[in-house]
Parts: C-alpha cells; structure tokens; sequence
C-alpha cells in the first residue's frame, strides 16, 4: 500500500559545528526578513547560552520575546502559546533541551509560522523531527508538526552537556532497528504503508551509532557530531514517511508504559536501548549485538540500572502494546502474558 500523494517537507537546512549559536541570528536573517522572533528556552539554558543568542539578535534589529518553560507538559506549552499569541512572532525558536524544543514546535506549529530548532542536547530525535512529543493527561502525546525551517546545532555548546544526555540520544537511536522491524511487520501482516527509503534511512543512523559505540561512550566532540548527525538523519526519515514509523514501535512503546508504572525513572533514550534488546529478541534478531553496543555506549541494560524493580519491567512489556492500539508491532494486539513478559526480561538479562 502507497501514499497518494505523499508529501515531503524537509528541514531547508541543518548546521552543525563549533560556535554555530553565535551565528543563529544571522542564520536567521539568511531564511527570511524575520523582524519578530519568539525564543522558547529553558531557565538553564538561557543562563549559559541564551544571553550570546539575544544580543545577536538585538545586533541584527530583531525584535523578541522569551518564553521559559520548565517541564515538557501540554499545559506549560499551552501557556507558552498564550504568550506567543500576544506577541505575534514571525517565527519561533526552540533554544535548548527536547522541552524546549518540542514547545517551540508545538506553539509554532499552532501559529502556523517558522521555526528554527537549536538544541543545547542531543538525547533524541525531537531536535528535528516534525513532530511533538508533550506530556498531558498523564502520558505521552505526541502529535504531527512541521519540520524546522533550520537546526543549528552548537558542537562545542552540546559537548558541555551531560555526557548522560548524548549516551541517551544514542540509545533513541539504538531502536531504530526494532522501529524498523516493526514496520515492516505492520506492512506484512495489516498492508501499513512502508516506505523503503525512509526505512533504510532510519536504519543507517542506528547502524552508524553501533559501528562507533565506543567513540560515543567516550563522550567526546567526534561523538557529539555522530550522534546528532543519526538524530537529524532519524528526523529526516520521519518527514520522508510522513510519520513516527521508522523511529518508534514496540521498544517505544515499552519506554512510554514503563514511565507509566515507575513515573519516568530514566531518560528515554535509555528506556529505549532496554526495550531495543528486549524487542529484537521477539524478532528473532541479534539483541546480544545491541546489548554489548549499549554497554559500550555506557547505557543501562537492566532493571537495576534503569532503577526499577523487576515487577516494574514485567508490568511495562504486559502494558506495551495497549499505549498505542493503533500502531501494530511485534506485542501483536493481545500483548504479552505476565509469564512470557518475565521469561523475556529474564533471558535478555534485563532482569535476574
């Protein structure tokens, strides 16, 4: 089954390097003759590499309004939006972590004006992705935006980040390969639209991060520009589909049940690279090669790592398959039994 027709909207352009930041105003006046600009940041970040990006941005004659958002939650974006209504941007910029990010997308996307993703992280695939992934109602939503206009993303700024964060960001990437599996499942069995290239696209990030998993685990700028270079090559992926298939199924799905039954113990990327290992196993594929990659990475692997309890990632992989009914993966529609879900943890070494 096809898309008829199949529109593409792709990021114009993506900027990655040392000092990048400083030049976002002028990279800005390079889009368009943007002459009011809306700034979603974190209280963080504003602090560290906020200031550098507003005098640019008084330098160029640009006139701004910063919204701070403190948690990744519809109702703080909403609030951010409220804001951004009153000041009547001509685009909006995303100058952080993926809560900064993902409200700049979402309240750009509500106004139906630009937005330029500057990501200060790089723990998943958010920073370019079209679209929004907000907490409301007490899980995850997520919802299609547009893809940033432009993603400047600062090398040298992101390397100051906790290592955490990038290792994390690997991870995401890490799920590709069941995302991927998954899909193909979905194309098989319920004739979902697959799009080969954008498939393979995804893949080739994942397969990227495990060739240099050692490189990432050192942390350094060389694994910096690796793992945001996966993350824009994931989100470029998403804007070819046209949706979240090739970078989320059963391994996301487990993330998002797990921070349901142990309220977010971990970061996502690192819930991922878990339920990766554990979902490439029900494939019948290589999940030892993701473990050892993970490891390498310095990823967890087990519960204890992720600080849940074993009963917490039985229960996740039991609840799976119902946060999203409508995305068919390898969970199938019934899910697992609680016998089957523990003998998979158990084998894979998620639990003991």
């Amino acid at each position: 089954m096809s898309k008829d027709p199949h529109v593409i909207d792709l990021p114009k352009k993506v900027i990655i390097g040392n000092k990048v930041l400083e030049r976002l105003p002028e990279i800005i006046r390079e889009m368009g003759d943007y002459r009011r600009i809306h700034v979603v940041t974190g209280p963080h970040v504003k602090r560290i590499a906020g200031e550098v990006v507003l005098e640019g941005l008084s330098r160029q004659g640009i006139d701004f309004e910063v919204s701070i958002i403190n948690s990744p939650t519809l109702q703080e974006a909403e609030a951010v939006l409220d804001e951004v209504r009153a000041f009547r941007p001509e685009l909006v910029v995303g100058l952080g972590g993926g809560k900064a990010v993902d409200a700049g997308k979402y309240v750009a996307a509500k106004m139906k004006i630009p937005f330029v993703s500057a990501p200060t992280s790089a723990s998943h695939d958010g920073i370019a992705s079209p679209f929004v992934s907000l907490l409301g109602g007490g899980r995850v939503t997520s919802e299609k935006a547009m893809p940033p206009l432009a993603i400047v993303a600062d090398v040298g700024v992101i390397s100051t980040a906790p290592k955490r964060l990038l290792r994390a960001g690997a991870g995401d990437l890490i799920g590709k390969f069941t995302a991927v599996l998954d899909w193909r499942l979905a194309h098989r069995l319920k004739g979902e639209y697959y799009g080969a290239y954008a498939a393979s696209l995804s893949l080739l990030s994942a397969k990227h991060v495990l060739a240099a998993s050692e490189v990432i685990g050192g942390g350094s700028s060389e694994a910096v520009r690796i793992v945001i270079e996966g993350l824009v090559s994931s989100s470029v992926a998403m804007c070819i589909a046209g949706s979240t298939r090739p970078a989320s199924g059963s391994e996301h799905l487990f993330s998002h049940a797990l921070d349901i039954v142990a309220h977010y113990p971990a970061l996502h990327g690192e819930e991922v690279a878990v339920g990766s290992i554990m979902m490439a196993y029900l494939h019948g594929k290589n999940w030892k090669r993701l473990r050892r990659a993970a490891e390498a990475i310095g990823l967890p692997t087990t519960a204890k790592e992720l600080g849940v309890k074993d009963t917490d990632i039985i229960e996740a992989l039991v609840m799976a398959h119902k946060i999203r009914p409508e995305r068919y993966t390898i969970l199938g529609e019934s899910g697992l039994t609680y016998e089957a879900a523990e003998r998979l943890a158990q084998k894979t070494g998620v639990i003991e």
